[in-house]
């Protein structure tokens, strides 16, 4: 095997676990059986020792095509060449009362001529680091890990298997019409063994389900295609246990080829729940939006280490996620090192407070009332703030260079107060309103009095600096400043200038400013440049905003994918498929398409 592209998957999933599904048919990594479990195959990280599982017919000169079915995660693989054409189809089954087993279906058909395959499937367990046992007995292979770490799987087939060494492989061969089905997951009893037999069943059912979810969007606009996919993508993201979403599916994609930008984006965020959010309220999605909201009011009990709130949390909530290497993996491509956990957990990040307050805004706004006990909360947590939001902090983009006062964290801090005042005078809730007040407004006359640079004629990255960042393109998104403000008009020109390519915007000058205190380049950040596109349509420029968001879907993957970042080249960079991307690509599309129309009542603040 060789690394494929990062751009080169697919991923299909239950709401539990994902995988990614590669051109070549090959399921090249699977964290199982949740979202932060330890990898079963782990090859996008290590080609020769990370595990995959691969179903490729032997076909000369084949052209392969990928594609979902049509308003479903259901995924076709198609090769075709001259002596045939063949079709593998994959999906997580599931069902509507949430009780379907944690599996991955596999299957085969012909379409045209008589193609052989080779399937092999080489599970390597705990992140490549543990071994099995394998046992073969009527189509059905069983690996039991070593160990406590990892659950046995068993891979159910409609074709004989046959063991080589702690592997399975299977080599047959389909004429026209005939099909050969595997099924991957948890160990079924001899008394219930999978229903092979119907399988078609299942696949119709898990059709049914993605296609009546996708139908209560209420996005009919120009982009509908690419919307509606990445609402399906982060319907795949969003845990069907614990409502809360991940940041994505995968760990240690580099941020740049052969470097050290290699994180862990299995956790939840709580800078995404604004975006979350909106998406999920903007496109009708209620009971997810739901879910989501009582997740986050589940943190605001909680006390982190450095404030009331943590930078991202486990799926279930949980607070602690080291950060280890995992140094006997190659890295994608040798970026090393490979880690997994997060130690950005421990971080101050003062930003997080304004997009709490925002979310718990929006849910009220468009939701369930904040509890009395909430509330409380609340107040709690902006007492801590009043005599904080002056410390320099880690940032929304978590450097590891020193601790700043950055513009993007003094000016959520402003949100914070900003959203709890409108809150408390919307429902009549009980608070030191007069406090909070002078909070905000002092905040606000600081960013314009130290974060405003005559020279560069622009708000600059941290006070004293003479950086930009990207992140100041969520002013006008927060109602901070007004999008046509002149100060907000000139660091408009200030950020194209230095961070803009055509319709690619990079974060910051990582190789100049060296902010994040980590060796070489990154790509330019995919959320970044579609939250250009968004102030741009805010600001009037519409011909304008238009061509750079279509010419930015351009560089999505053959299946409307984003990972985190694009490199110089075009290619995908960063763990994929990224949410963040997703959940600001709605945000522009949906804006954008409401100002084309002439209809500006957005759901939003």
């Amino acid at each position: 095997m060789s690394f494929q592209p990062i751009e080169n998957y697919g991923v299909i999933g239950n709401m539990q676990s994902i995988a990614l599904v590669g051109m070549d048919g090959s399921i090249d990594f699977l964290c199982y059986p949740d979202f932060d479990s330890p990898t079963v195959f782990a090859a996008l990280l290590d080609d020769k020792n990370g595990g995959f599982f691969q179903i490729q017919p032997r076909l000369t000169n084949v052209r392969v095509r990928q594609l979902y079915l049509p308003d479903t995660n259901i995924l076709l693989t198609r090769f075709l060449a001259d002596e045939g054409v063949a079709e593998l189809t994959d999906y997580m089954p599931i069902e509507r009362d949430g009780k379907q087993p944690n599996e991955i279906v596999r299957t085969v058909s012909v379409i045209r001529g008589n193609v052989h395959f080779e399937m092999r499937c080489r599970p390597r367990f705990n992140y490549a680091s543990s071994g099995h046992r394998t046992e073969i007995l009527d189509r059905c292979a069983t690996f039991f890990p070593a160990g406590d770490a990892c659950m046995p799987m068993s891979l159910y087939s409609t074709v004989d298997l046959k063991q080589e060494s702690q592997d399975v492989a299977s080599g047959f061969s389909l004429r026209a019409g005939e099909t050969a089905t595997f099924l991957l997951g948890q160990v079924h009893t001899k008394e219930q063994p999978p229903e092979m037999e119907v399988i078609s069943r299942r696949f119709h059912r898990t059709a049914h389900f993605w296609k009546t979810w996708i139908a209560k969007s209420n996005y009919k606009g120009r982009w509908r295609e690419m919307v509606n996919r990445s609402a399906l993508m982060l319907k795949l993201l969003i845990s069907r246990k614990y409502g809360s979403l991940i940041a994505a599916p995968t760990f240690s994609l580099p941020e740049n080829i052969g470097g050290v930008r290699n994180w862990d984006y299995r956790y939840t965020w709580l800078r995404d729940g604004t975006f979350t959010l909106y998406a999920l309220i903007r496109l009708g999605f209620v009971e997810e939006a739901e879910a989501f909201i009582d997740w986050l009011k589940g943190r605001l009990g909680d006390d982190a280490q450095r404030g009331p709130l943590q930078v991202m949390y486990g799926i279930d909530g949980r607070q602690k996620l080291d950060e280890i290497t995992l140094d006997h993996l190659s890295g994608y491509e040798n970026s090393r090192p490979v880690r997994i956990g997060n130690a950005a957990y421990e971080q101050l990040q003062l930003d997080i407070y304004g997009e709490m307050m925002d979310s718990i805004y929006l849910a009220n706004k468009y939701g369930h009332s904040v509890t009395h006990a909430g509330w409380q909360d609340v107040n709690r947590i902006l007492e801590w703030l009043g005599k904080n939001w002056q410390r320099p902090d880690q940032g929304i983009w978590e450097v590891r260079g020193g601790a700043k006062e950055f513009l993007h964290s003094r000016m959520m801090c402003w949100v914070a107060f900003d959203r709890a005042l409108r809150l408390a005078l919307k429902r009549s809730l009980a608070g030191p309103l007069d406090v909070w007040r002078r909070t905000r407004d002092e905040i606000r006359n600081d960013i314009f009095t130290n974060f405003w640079s005559d020279e560069l004629q622009s708000f600059v990255q941290f006070k004293g600096s003479k950086d930009l960042d990207a992140s100041v393109l969520l002013m006008p998104m927060m109602r901070f400043i007004s999008p046509v403000d002149p100060m907000w008009l000139s660091t408009m020109k200030a950020i194209e200038k230095r961070l803009v390519e055509d319709t690619l915007v990079y974060r910051y000058d990582a190789e100049r400013t060296h902010v994040d205190g980590l060796p070489g380049a990154e790509g330019s950040f995919t959320a970044c440049s579609f939250w250009y596109v968004e102030c741009l349509a805010r600001a009037g420029n519409l011909e304008k905003a238009q061509l750079l968001f279509e010419k930015l879907l351009g560089y999505a993957n053959h299946l409307g994918l984003y990972s985190e970042e694009l490199g110089l080249n075009g290619r995908h960079l960063g763990n994929f498929p990224q949410a963040f991307t997703h959940l600001s690509l709605i945000s522009a599309a949906t804006y954008l398409d409401r100002a084309l129309s002439g209809t500006n009542n957005e759901v939003w603040r």
